[in-house]
């Protein structure tokens, strides 16, 4: 695995393990134990996975993931402690990096915010621009749903198009927080908008992320 994707994994597995089974998460309908199933199918079960982005295997996904959470939780924490299988995809380096450091960080924001009182976390450099490259890569995937026009923005004026349309709302904040922003937790992400008040609105509420 590689640095970042591996630290990654055992600050979430610790964040999970800490919080405990039935604790909230910022992800709609799912508690801990329900985030650590979906973390441990992923890597484990890509047969059931595929139904994140293949509506009709769906049902499937649902099936085995419910199944997996059934597991004690010490056991499902285990699962994802100690990363994929060997024949895994994402036992190998390249994708680990590409796939699950962003993944894992998102996911442990979910852990963290989800709590009554919490700060944000400092990221270093070299993970912040880690972070931004997949943004940048993946930016109008995220973004395809968005109502309107959607621009990426760091504070050193680097920018990253989410989405083409008008008008225009420019999202500019650290790329941890554009990180979350552009998953699905607008309200979690500390950023500043910019645009017409209904157009900023509509950002907010859309439905943004994989």
């Amino acid at each position: 695995m590689s640095t970042h994707a591996k630290r990654e994994r055992l600050l979430l597995a610790d964040l999970l393990d800490g919080a405990g089974p039935g604790a909230p998460t910022l992800c709609e309908g799912w508690n801990t134990r329900d985030l650590a199933a979906h973390l441990v199918v992923r890597e484990r079960r890509p047969d059931a996975a595929a139904g994140v982005l293949v509506k009709p295997l769906a049902a499937r996904l649902a099936r085995v993931q419910e199944e997996f959470a059934a597991k004690p939780y010490e056991e499902l924490l285990q699962l994802f402690r100690t990363g994929p299988p060997r024949m895994s995809p994402f036992a190998l380096k390249q994708v680990d990096e590409a796939a699950n450091s962003f993944e894992f960080y998102v996911h442990a924001e979910d852990v963290r915010r989800a709590r009554p009182e919490w700060t944000p976390r400092e990221l270093d450099p070299v993970f912040a621009d880690t972070l931004w490259s997949r943004i940048e890569r993946g930016a109008r995937i995220f973004g395809r749903r968005s109502p309107v026009g959607l621009v990426l923005r760091r504070p050193d004026g680097r920018t990253a198009v989410a989405h083409r349309g008008v008008p225009v709302v420019t999202v500019t904040g650290e790329p941890g927080e554009l990180a979350l922003f552009l998953s699905g937790r607008q309200e979690a992400a500390r950023v500043e908008l910019e645009g017409d008040k209904e157009a900023v609105a509509a950002a907010r509420e859309a439905k943004l992320g994989v």
